[in-house]
């Protein structure tokens, strides 16, 4: 009866400390998902901008 008390409380920590695991990796995952969208989108402002600056001195050029 012990023995089986005590695998009982074995298996539900290992589930439970499985599934903070699983929680922590998902959270990590969106954080590395949510800075790399932050990056792709500066990069695209910034391209963005260059252009305009190269349009606005084609046109003081002409």
């Amino acid at each position: 009866e012990h023995t089986i008390n005590n695998l009982d409380n074995v298996v539900e920590n290992t589930t439970s400390a499985e599934s903070r695991i699983r929680d922590t990796d998902m959270a990590e995952e969106m954080v590395n998902y949510s800075k790399n969208n932050i990056l792709a989108q500066a990069g695209q402002s910034m391209l963005a901008q260059a252009n305009q600056s190269n349009q606005g001195v084609l046109s003081l050029l002409q």
